[in-house]
């Protein structure tokens, strides 16, 4: 009651400052994206012109679609980003779901020193991973290829996905597994049919950080990666750039096309993430 009452007498001139920041904040946030997707319709001329339009002289193109989707490296590169994002998808959730529900369901001396671990491991920028990875991959004789980055993307977002399945497996109640092991389930069998399956939410979101982590990454692409048909996107936009020459028009729509994959699987797991995350953090 005192908090309505409280609400009650707010001032309304607070709630419409509220609301006229949070609408700057928007605008201010969304406008480089608007540049950079009216920028992908215009020809090399206008994306440099000073007077603000939407539509340039010369009407829409798609020409700078056209010049990038009609490029073999381009191609290759953006096949490149998909097989290591799929594949570090996949490792990512298999691996943090297995290891989440053992930590989740089985109490064991090392258990909290092993959350810890991956708490902590959380917490170090990619940086300092580049040259003890760097180091592995050229002794194990790994660099220039894609199982490198699978390798380094997977060791990035396992401890997030851990926490994450392991805050989420708590709040599945034990009970449901123990009753699916009376009707002859075994641990694999409760797992594989009870737990995964109520644990969308959760396991879309693990999915969906491992996706991104995986598709935007330019830092360890970068370094691991020599030959041009070997580079992922990211590091096969860079090219592009030289001090001679800046093509913002194919920069742009390349932007666009990028944005495209992680696009799509957020409104497909759209309805999964909100809740997945509202209770993985609920617990820890």
């Amino acid at each position: 009651m005192h908090s309505d009452g409280y609400a009650m007498r707010e001032p309304r001139y607070i709630k419409w400052g509220s609301y006229a920041v949070l609408i700057i904040a928007a605008i201010i946030a969304v406008l480089p994206a608007i540049w950079v997707f009216v920028s992908s319709f215009k020809v090399e001329s206008e994306v440099f012109s000073t007077r603000v339009e939407l539509v340039g002289p010369s009407g829409i193109t798609f020409a700078n679609y056209e010049a990038l989707l009609t490029r073999g490296d381009f191609q290759q590169w953006f096949l490149n980003s998909v097989m290591v994002a799929a594949a570090v998808t996949v490792i990512g959730v298999l691996l943090a779901a297995t290891a989440a529900y053992g930590l989740s369901r089985y109490k064991f001396r090392a258990r909290s020193a092993t959350l810890y671990i991956f708490l902590v491991a959380q917490m170090f920028p990619g940086i300092i991973l580049l040259v003890p990875l760097f180091r592995m991959f050229t002794e194990a004789g790994l660099i220039d290829h894609l199982l490198a980055l699978v390798i380094a993307y997977s060791t990035i977002a396992i401890p997030f996905s851990v926490l994450m399945l392991k805050a989420y497996f708590d709040t599945i109640p034990f009970d449901l597994e123990e009753a699916g092991m009376v009707d002859g389930l075994g641990v694999f069998g409760a797992f594989w049919k009870i737990i995964l399956p109520l644990s969308v939410p959760g396991i879309a979101v693990t999915a969906f950080y491992s996706f991104v982590t995986a598709w935007n990454e330019f830092m360890l692409a970068s370094a691991f990666l020599i030959s041009r048909s070997n580079l992922t996107l990211p590091v096969g936009l860079g090219t592009f750039i030289d001090p001679y020459n800046q093509p913002w028009h194919l920069l742009a729509a390349a932007s666009v096309i990028i944005t495209i994959p992680v696009m799509v699987f957020f409104f497909l797991a759209q309805r999964y993430l909100i809740s997945g995350l509202q209770t993985g953090g609920v617990k820890g």
